[in-house]
């Protein structure tokens, strides 16, 4: 038996049920239009995911469950949904649960039975997880549901029941390198079951988290049948070759195989390359954070370096360069070639820009506190610092803080400075992956037959603050290919001073980076939101106190 699955790959908002009610009608109406007998969304697509402490809400539950109801009474005969929302136990606690939905009526619900507890997940604290299997015979094929982090553990109770088909609705979030992992999963699972698998996962950002689809279809083999592009919003249409009546359903909804369909060629989707994942999960982070809090532009300092360069770029994908307005605010110590530098690329690329010299603003809080030295380098970051915030308020625009992830992990920041801003795009990517960034998507536009948007010097020429004469970011910190090696083992991997001598590091450099990082905490936690696309991002990932009498360094 072919049966003809729909996954709908969508996007929805975090607590806009009604928003998010009208991306599944119009799913569940292109499915029927296919004529799909089983379409399937997202975990907890009705509420958006993750809702956090929302779940805890009692208004919130009744919504999420009012909803369903509503939802369902538009579902026709001709199509079965399964639909993830918000639910409560008996005893009223909230649950992550999906809805089985035919002819108008929930025939049946599945809770999610393995809530993970790690990296960005607080599951046990949000829900109550579920204990009992489901298996639903749809058209003479037994589908069996499981929701995300079930997958990740043993079906060895699914395989027992034999079903034809998995179903696993996914609310994963993008990070480097996950896409090889999902696949490998979900076809180990298919063997594990012996039976076909669906995957759908959402896309699209939700605070400092991005979705990035990538729904898998395999046969019972493992054999990836289909995939859908990554980032990328769609109803995704398989015919699934599925064993009937082959195990005893909790629940018959139709044995009727129905009329033969004209086949439909499944797509494998090309995997964009590594650099074009993180961009696309970068450009995607920051559209729908700016777009779901209703902000319709961004305004960050152009300082001609690299960094601030690809944070405009970014921002030009993601919003439209007409959108875009980006601030010079030179000192005296500022070179003619930063000034040449974000002229050109305001150039190339058509964002509003603005030249304003600070010098005059700078000079008369050092007439008053008489400041010097780190002080003195401090103000000017903070003077720009307000200028930006000043220029947010008078016009409406979200400040973009552009510090990258090596910059964040030493604390080379200032502190109401240039760590100002409502979201900050790359601060989880390393100083070595910014320059590599930059590179690529010079490429992609001169590949298009595009000016490319970052100018050359910004990429080439020596790091600096220019907050001093001739002050280069090497004067306070190691050079930033060998400090991302250490960084990359040292926050992202756990690895102690033990380990990073035998990783082959030398014992002083260690010991200044982790005495760097270490002190560092209090920054990060007053630092902007951003996208995660690592696997160890800053904030909900790695969290460690600002206190704390423990060192290595």
């Amino acid at each position: 038996m072919k049966l003809r699955v729909a996954l709908a790959q969508i996007n929805p908002t975090v607590g806009d049920l009604v928003g998010n009610s009208e991306l599944i009608a119009a799913s569940i109406a292109s499915a029927q239009s296919a004529r799909a007998h089983l379409v399937i969304f997202p975990e907890m697509i009705v509420t958006g995911y993750p809702v956090e402490d929302l779940a805890l809400r009692p208004s919130f539950q009744l919504a999420s469950k009012a909803m369903i109801a509503t939802i369902a009474s538009t579902i026709s005969a001709q199509i079965v949904a399964v639909v993830g929302y918000l639910e409560t136990s008996d005893e009223g606690k909230p649950q992550n649960a999906v809805a089985i939905i035919h002819d108008g009526v929930i025939k049946a619900r599945y809770v999610k039975r393995h809530l993970p507890n790690y990296g960005v997940f607080d599951e046990f604290r949000n829900f109550t997880a579920g204990s009992q299997s489901l298996v639903v015979r749809i058209n003479g094929v037994d589908v069996a549901i499981a929701i995300c982090e079930d997958i990740w553990h043993s079906l060895a109770d699914l395989a027992d029941r034999k079903p034809g088909l998995v179903v696993v609705p996914n609310g994963s979030p993008y990070e480097r390198n996950k896409d090889d992992v999902r696949l490998a999963l979900v076809q180990k699972r298919a063997r594990q079951v012996g039976a076909p698998m669906a995957y759908v996962n959402m896309t699209g950002g939700a605070d400092d988290l991005v979705f990035d689809g990538d729904s898998i279809v395999v046969d019972k083999a493992g054999t990836l049948i289909a995939r859908a592009p990554q980032f990328d919003d769609l109803l995704m249409l398989v015919d699934i070759e599925c064993a009937t009546n082959s195990s005893r359903p909790d629940l018959v909804i139709s044995t009727d195989e129905g009329a033969a369909l004209e086949a439909i060629a499944p797509v494998i989707a090309a995997r964009l390359s590594d650099e074009g994942q993180i961009w696309r999960g970068l450009v995607v982070g920051l559209r729908d954070y700016i777009a779901k809090n209703k902000f319709t532009s961004v305004v960050l300092g152009l300082s001609g370096g690299i960094d601030s360069a690809l944070v405009a770029a970014i921002a030009i994908d993601a919003v439209g360069a007409q959108n875009v307005y980006g601030v010079s605010m030179p000192s005296k110590y500022s070179s003619s070639h930063s000034l040449e530098d974000a002229q050109a690329l305001a150039d190339a690329t058509g964002i509003h820009f603005r030249n304003l010299p600070i010098a005059a603003m700078v000079d008369g809080f050092m007439n008053t506190l008489h400041l010097t030295g780190l002080a003195e380098e401090n103000l000017q970051a903070r003077v720009r610092g307000t200028s930006l915030m000043g220029i947010s308020n008078a016009e409406g625009h979200i400040v973009l803080a552009t510090g990258n992830k090596s910059e964040l992990a030493v604390g080379y920041s200032t502190l109401y400075g240039d760590a100002v801003g409502g979201f900050a795009p790359i601060k989880d990517i390393y100083k070595s992956d910014v320059w590599a960034l930059a590179r690529w998507r010079n490429e992609q536009a001169q590949l298009a037959g595009l000016t490319p948007p970052i100018p050359e010097r910004s990429i080439s020429k020596e790091p600096s603050a220019e907050l001093r004469p001739n002050q280069r970011d090497s004067d306070s910190l190691p050079d930033y290919l060998v400090l991302d090696k250490v960084l990359r083992l040292y926050v992202d991997e756990d690895h102690g001073y033990e380990l990073l001598i035998k990783d082959g590091f030398e014992p002083e450099l260690i010991t200044r980076v982790i005495s760097l990082v270490d002190k560092a905490e209090y920054k990060r936690r007053q630092y902007p939101p951003g996208t995660k696309v690592s696997s160890r991002a800053f904030g909900k990932d790695r969290r460690l106190p600002m206190t704390s009498g423990w060192s290595q360094s």
